[in-house]
This record gives structure tokens, C-alpha cells and sequence, in this order.
């Protein structure tokens, strides 16, 4: 399963910082616009002490994480929209996204330039959201005007799906996110896209009308000084010591994008080879968790064993579990519990 979050906002605003913290990767982080144009794309792996557990059972020699896919798109600006600073090219990468990790800069620094000359977070927000709406709008548009010229043969189906793009079409003109009133299904739509807003800055302490902006909006927020984090991801932990450097917040930043995804986390066992975690969206059967390890365990799916991976930690191995009883049969239709170790029957 290829999950992303798509690392967007204004140019000069530390997405390129943010990604080679994360990634430890080099990656040109140089002071003008559009440093990035083809996207950078980094694997990222989701730290588990529950997988640090299981090894210890399994002895395995091989371990495999979690990972989420971080994609560093170029920065946007005002009127993208209308292809802006190869706006286009840009909107069309975060489309391909899951979540968007919007990263705002609130940090003054004299020789690092800003494309509205001034600081103002506030209005950095609107001028990308704005421009994710105004592509949205277009998409709308675009749809509509296909509808009518193909509504004849199905004059009913198409005249209320008509109806529903022209409220949608409203609401977005309106400044809404379809987010806010749209399934999650609506994925053609950028701004169905959930947010993550990542505020760059050397504060410790978020300005209090954007504070209450984020409140009134339910708005998922987190803050960073990137610069710092930065130092801390190319330092021994000596060497932070010594320059008086904190703990890095990049482990809460994965596992708040993770939760963002709706993920939970299955694992796998084979012996001493190989134990794994398996990342799936919430909700999940455990078919598809099947088909995720091989497409035959899924086409031939017998049935499966399931365990909670703390069961199996405490009783010490899956043979001491099957000898408690405590390895459940379940079906193709059995919905993949987080933290479930699973064995898959195939024919």
C-alpha cells in the first residue's frame, strides 16, 4: 500500500528542510523560488516499539517497518491556478497525494527571502488554500460542461449530478474547503484532501488570532522549528548534548500524519526469517490484508490465525499461543484489528 503526504505551501517556506530532516537525504535547499520543480519522493519508516517487541519473540533476521511516502512539491503562489510559476505542474503532483502536510513559515530570517515580503502566516494559508479552491473550481467546471453534452442518453442521472457539481461549484466559490462539507470519497478534489498545518517556527508558542483561527476550524496544526530539527537529524546524540539541542519532534510529526492516513498497523511473522509490520487504512478486511502480502494469499484465501501482538509478546511464542487457545480463526471478512499478528491459510 503506497500512502503519501504531499510536503506544500508558499516557496522559502522550509519544505525542502523539512524533507531532508525526514528523509536524512540530501536535497537542494537553496534560497529562491521553485528550487524544487520535479518533486522529491522519500521513504520514510514509522518508528513501532510494538515491532521491536515481536523481533525480540521471533528472532527474525530480517525486519521490516512501516513506511509513508513523503513527496516534496514545489512551492505554490498566487495565481498557480492559472499556471503561475509552473502552478499547474505543481497542483497536478499534490492530486496524486493522500494527505497534505501545508507547511506555513512564521520564523523572520533576513537572508532567507519571502515571496510576499513580509511575514504574515495568516494570509500565507489563504493565498495556497485559495488556490487549491480556484483548481477544484476548474475541475467543477469542467465536469459540468461534460455532463451537458453527454446528458441525453441519461437525462435523469445526469440533470441531479448536475445538481450536486452547482452546489459544490457554490461552496467552493464561497471559500469553503470540500473537505469540510464532502465524503472523503471526493479525491479528484484537492481540497477534499485532509490538512496537516505545519508551522515552521523558532517560537515555542503559535500566534493567538491563528490559534483561534485553527480552533473555530477544528484545524490540525503542529509546530516546528526545522532549522533545529535539521541539526538534530545530522548529529549524534553527543553532539546535540553539547550544543544544548532537545529531542527531535519528527517521531510525533510521522505518527500524527500516520493517524491523518487512518492507519492502523497488522504484523507478520515468517519464523526467524522475516517479521514485518503492514500499514492499512482503518476498517480494512483482512482479505485485502492478504492481498496486500501476495495476490495469491488473497485469491486462494483459506482462512487465518490472528493474535494481539501483546499476547503473543507475553506468552512468548506463536506456538505457546496456539497451545492457549488464544489464536482466533477468522474469516475473509474479519475487519484487521490494529495490532493484529496474523498467519494467512492458502490453498
Amino acid at each position: 500500500m503506497s500512502l503519501s503526504i504531499g510536503i506544500v505551501g508558499l516557496p522559502n517556506v522550509g519544505k525542502s528542510t523539512l524533507f531532508r530532516a525526514l528523509t536524512k537525504n540530501p536535497v537542494d535547499i537553496s534560497n529562491y523560488p521553485f528550487c524544487t520543480i520535479e518533486p522529491n519522493v522519500g521513504i520514510v519508516e514509522v518508528s513501532d516499539e510494538r515491532l521491536k517487541l515481536l523481533v525480540k519473540v521471533s528472532k527474525a533476521k530480517k525486519v521490516v517497518p512501516a513506511v509513508i511516502k513523503f513527496v516534496d512539491i514545489a512551492g505554490l503562489v498566487k495565481g498557480a491556478a492559472e499556471g503561475q510559476g509552473l502552478g499547474n505542474q505543481f497542483l497536478a503532483h499534490i492530486r496524486e497525494v493522500d494527505v497534505i502536510l501545508h507547511m506555513v513559515r512564521c520564523f523572520e530570517a533576513e537572508n532567507v527571502s519571502h515571496i510576499e515580503k513580509d511575514i504574515n502566516p495568516k494570509r500565507d494559508i489563504e493565498i495556497v488554500n485559495q488556490e487549491l479552491i480556484s483548481k477544484d473550481l476548474e475541475t467543477v467546471k469542467k465536469r459540468i460542461q461534460k455532463i451537458e453534452k453527454e446528458k441525453k442518453d441519461q437525462k435523469k442521472e445526469a440533470e441531479t449530478e448536475i445538481e450536486n457539481l452547482e452546489n459544490l461549484r457554490k461552496n467552493l466559490e464561497n471559500g469553503e474547503m470540500a473537505i469540510s462539507f464532502l465524503p472523503p470519497s471526493h479525491l479528484f478534489l484537492l481540497t477534499a484532501k485532509p490538512q496537516i498545518y505545519l508551522l515552521n517556527s523558532s517560537s515555542e508558542k503559535i500566534e493567538p488570532d491563528l490559534e483561534e483561527e485553527f480552533k473555530k476550524k477544528n484545524i490540525s496544526y503542529f509546530l516546528m522549528n526545522l532549522r533545529e530539527e535539521l541539526d538534530i537529524s545530522e548529529l549524534e546524540e553527543k553532539e546535540r548534548k553539547e550544543f544544548g539541542l532537545g529531542a527531535s519532534k519528527m517521531k510525533e510529526l510521522i505518527e500524527k500524519c500516520y493517524q491523518t492516513l487512518n492507519l492502523i498497523t497488522f504484523f507478520t511473522i515468517i519464523g526467524d526469517t522475516e517479521t514485518r509490520a503492514w500499514p492499512i487504512k482503518s476498517g480494512t478486511k483482512i482479505i485485502e490484508g492478504a492481498r496486500m502480502i501476495h495476490n495469491d494469499f488473497a485469491e486462494k484465501f483459506i482462512m487465518a490465525l490472528a493474535v494481539n501482538w501483546k499476547e503473543l509478546v507475553e506468552t512468548g511464542s506463536w506456538k505457546g499461543c496456539h497451545e492457549k487457545g488464544i489464536l482466533r480463526e477468522v474469516g475473509q471478512d474479519y475487519v484487521l484489528q490494529d495490532g493484529d499478528v496474523i498467519e494467512i491459510k492458502h490453498g
